[in-house]
């Protein structure tokens, strides 16, 4: 099967910085499409950002400019630095990636269990 860990969620300021990491482990035959998801009490999960296996981005309009994610192929890892945090990025943050298991199959979404971001003073 198929596991996404992520890491580096935690409490920081407004204004801050955070890195998170996401690694996937299995059986893997290729990685399409990795992202990052949120959701924040009481809300629906939400994008925040993604990138393809080319290293294409998109970005919610919410964290242009303040996020970056990037992926390390050869690792399997995503990561999303997050710069000049607010209050309203607060959320668990969620890894998803479109995933190959052999060479016949198509890809399937798999999630992480999340990472909790609070930014608070």
């Amino acid at each position: 099967q198929v596991q996404l860990v992520e890491s580096g969620g935690g409490l920081v300021q407004p204004g801050g910085s955070l890195r998170l990491s996401c690694a996937a482990s299995g059986i893997i035959f290729s990685i399409n499409t990795m992202g990052w998801y949120r959701q924040a009490p009481g809300k629906e999960r939400e994008l925040v950002a993604t990138i393809t296996s080319g290293g294409s981005t998109n970005y919610a309009d919410s964290v242009k400019g303040r996020f970056t994610i990037s992926r390390d192929n050869a690792k399997r890892t995503v990561f999303l630095q997050m710069n000049s945090l607010k209050p309203e990025d607060t959320a668990v943050y969620y890894c998803n990636a479109n995933i190959r298991n052999n060479v016949l199959s198509v890809g399937m979404a798999y999630w992480g269990k999340g990472t909790l971001v609070t930014v608070s003073s």
